[in-house]
């Protein structure tokens, strides 16, 4: 009697979202390759749920916004694919790595697989800029028992997991990380105020001086030794931003610390 061939391993692709009516279709057609698209909503306000729903996503709307950490680990919830990529609203799967990704599903590995961006600012795509090491996103899914954190997140593995042979997935994730100033400025205060208040937790020290230090030391990193001074103006406002970033938490953590909070809305 022949053997029925194995079942081929699923795949899920999870996207936490609010407010991302303007974007979403882009970042949910380039994962339409998945078995499962899976939206995880924190109490949007425009048409974000429809316009997932619309390009065949589950969407779950879970309003009680407590951080990344737990909004992936709802996600897990609902994914039912043997393995999970977490894909950013922000973000758009090229040709590329969908090819890698569908390569790494099919060969079952009990792995954990990183993603390489390109950055895309203010209209322009950052191609002289080395965004460096990205984050871990392909999984398979038993590996996985939640993520903690508020702001940069970690995965927790299940035992016999956390030591999983790591691998790169080279081609590009095109990351929008900034698409305007104004939505710049409203991103520095959430990511400033959550690394402040991460820190806080740790009992780590701010101040001034601190802070000049570290945005100065970021800036010089991502603007001269990542190349962001050949990405032209649409560079150096990428580069600023997150100097700014750097430098407000820890203005913060000092002169804001009794009040810090790691319940900052989206």
């Amino acid at each position: 009697m022949t053997q029925a061939p194995a079942a081929r391993p699923t795949l899920t692709i999870g996207v936490l979202a609010k407010n991302e009516a303007h974007r979403i279709e882009a970042c949910l057609r380039s994962a339409a390759f998945a078995d499962q698209l899976l939206v995880i909503d924190s109490g949007s306000t425009d048409a974000t749920v429809a316009r997932s729903q619309a390009a065949g996503a589950t969407v779950v709307v879970y309003p009680d916004w407590q951080g990344f950490g737990v909004q992936r680990s709802r996600l897990l919830e609902h994914a039912t694919g043997d393995f999970v990529f977490f894909l950013d609203a922000d973000e758009v799967v090229t040709p590329a790595l969908q090819a890698q990704i569908e390569a790494a599903v099919r060969s079952n590995e009990a792995a954990v697989w990183r993603v390489c961006w390109r950055m895309v600012a203010y209209g322009h795509e950052l191609k002289a800029y080395r965004a460096g090491k990205g984050p871990e996103r392909l999984f398979r899914r038993d590996m996985l028992a939640g993520y903690t954190g508020v702001v940069h997140e970690e995965a927790v593995f299940y035992p016999g997991f956390a030591d999983a042979p790591r691998h790169v997935l080279r081609g590009k994730l095109l990351h929008h990380s900034r698409e305007t100033v104004r939505g710049s400025l409203e991103k520095l205060t959430q990511y400033a105020m959550l690394g402040a208040a991460k820190r806080a937790a740790l009992g780590k020290r701010g101040g001034v001086l601190r802070g000049m230090a570290g945005g100065t030391a970021m800036f010089l990193r991502l603007y001269v030794f990542r190349l962001g001074f050949l990405c032209g103006g649409a560079g150096f406002l990428y580069c600023y931003f997150v100097a700014l970033e750097a430098f407000f938490r820890y203005a913060a953590l000092h002169y804001d610390r009794a009040s810090l909070s790691s319940q900052v809305g989206r």
